[in-house]
């Protein structure tokens, strides 16, 4: 990597902050607009805010001296993996250094016999299953794009199999984290389970870098299923589909993944994806885990759930490359709905979560309001665990447009918090939904600030994110 240093952009960074950086780091320091510009943007529809500089760190004790030398000057520093967050958490709309993670990508330790791993923040999860394959255990979380997990943790991240496996909140069991001032902490050991002091791993996933750099990270594994197979199936209505869900749940059947997408979504994603074999129309994605024989038990009980709400027939992807291709469809979903933009739409992907057993009605309630907008929002949910995505597309440099989308997503977000549901269940707060989250948790927002303030006092850490201050 060669990255030459702009002065004419460097002139927001202090003169011995440039100098301590280029000292420290060489060329993977610089000031370039081409950097800056890909580190200032996300994947959602938020306007770009770039960073003044970006640092490429390759090692903790890296990201200690980087973080102390922007403390000293009082610079923003914004953790960046591989930019694939919805909520403009990566943006830098108050400047400073965007510390790009991605280059610690080392595996660092699998220990088979415990079950677990510990690798750098910038590994990103496509690899560490890659790096596991010969030893017959794989990481569940699966949020759709290659995230790295020290994102994934950062946003406590979930996705496809959280249904069966949980997500990152069950799965990371210690961390290590540069906090503002520089100091390096590991959040616990390795065991199981402790009830030493209080769960400093519980408060930095899901802190979106609002608190400390998350540099390492020790994880779940599980041992690679004996069978596994992946059913799609459609149904006359989305109500149906949805109340297939929620007996399946009530079931206790342990089904590993279960997607519900509209007619709509299912449409984009078969176009974008050559997926010519499927139905158009309301439809669930299943997939089954474990002995052979637990797998065709659990699917004639599905099945047989699915036929009572009018589902088609099931088509089934037993071999590895078929349900690969399938899921890849299934994750291609955001990149479907954005190919078939207009020119001039953006999309506004947002998720809420509510408990299981008001799916049905808030799913219904989003479609009757849909139907009497002028909008268009593709629907894709993680059934399973009562998560629902919404794609917004529209004109958001239309005044009224971009009026009525916003309206449209209000409403959305109160009616899951009306339900005891939340403003997101995976994409995050960042600095899309700060506003929701003081309408959700209202005082213990101001618990929140308390610890931000006592951890992070200059407020350097991915500031303009989570809260308000």
């Amino acid at each position: 990597m060669s990255l030459a240093i702009d002065t004419d952009t460097a002139r927001k960074l202090p003169a011995t902050l440039i100098s301590a950086l280029t000292d420290l780091m060489g060329d993977r320091f610089t000031t370039g607009n081409s950097a800056r510009e890909h580190h200032g943007k996300g994947e959602a529809y938020h306007a770009s805010a770039l960073p003044d500089g970006v640092a490429f760190a390759n090692s903790t004790e890296e990201v200690s001296a980087i973080v102390k030398a922007c403390a000293a000057h009082g610079t923003p520093v914004i953790p960046y993996g591989t930019g694939t967050a919805l909520e403009g958490h990566t943006l830098a709309p108050h400047g400073g250094i965007s510390l790009d993670v991605s280059g610690m990508n080392e595996v660092i330790r699998v220990s088979p016999e415990d079950l677990d791993c510990t690798v750098q923040a910038g590994v990103t999860r496509n690899q560490l299953n890659e790096y596991l394959r010969d030893t017959g255990l794989f990481f569940p979380v699966d949020p759709g794009a290659d995230a790295s997990l020290g994102g994934m943790s950062a946003t406590r991240a979930s996705g496809t199999t959280t249904v069966r496996y949980g997500a990152m909140r069950e799965n990371v069991l210690a961390l290590t984290v540069v906090l503002a001032d520089g100091r390096i902490i590991k959040t616990a050991q390795r065991a199981r389970k402790s009830s030493a002091g209080y769960d400093l791993t519980r408060l930095f996933v899901g802190s979106e870098g609002t608190l400390g750099v998350i540099t390492e990270v020790t994880l779940r594994l599980f041992g690679i299923p004996e069978a596994t197979r992946a059913a799609v199936c459609s149904f006359p209505s989305l109500d149906d589909a949805v109340n297939t869900v929620i007996t399946i749940v009530q079931c206790g059947i342990p089904i590993a993944r279960c997607e519900l997408l509209d007619k709509t979504a299912m449409k984009m994603i078969c176009d974008y994806g050559k997926l010519d074999a499927y139905t158009i129309g309301d439809t669930l994605f299943m997939e089954f885990h474990g002995t052979e024989a637990g797998v065709t038990e659990q699917a004639e009980m599905v099945q047989a759930i699915a036929a009572d709400f009018g589902a088609g027939d099931f088509k089934w992807a037993a071999k590895p490359e078929d349900r690969t291709k399938l899921w890849e469809a299934r994750h291609n979903g955001h990149y479907a709905i954005l190919a078939a933009t207009k020119a001039e739409q953006h999309v506004m992907a947002t998720d809420v979560c509510v408990p299981v057993s008001r799916l049905a009605e808030c799913i219904m309630a989003t479609q009757k309001d849909l139907a009497e907008s002028s909008l268009f929002s593709p629907f894709i949910g993680h059934a399973g665990d009562g998560n629902f995505h919404m794609s917004i597309i529209a004109n958001y440099n239309d005044v009224e447009e971009s009026r009525l989308a916003h309206e449209f997503h209000d409403r959305l977000v109160k009616r899951a918090q009306d339900m005891e549901g939340t403003c997101t269940g995976e994409h995050g707060i960042g600095s899309g939904k700060m506003d929701y989250l003081e309408a959700e948790l209202g005082d213990a927002v101001d618990v929140m600030r308390t610890v931000k303030r006592a951890m992070d006092p200059d407020n350097i850490m991915n500031p303009g994110k989570m809260l308000h201050l």
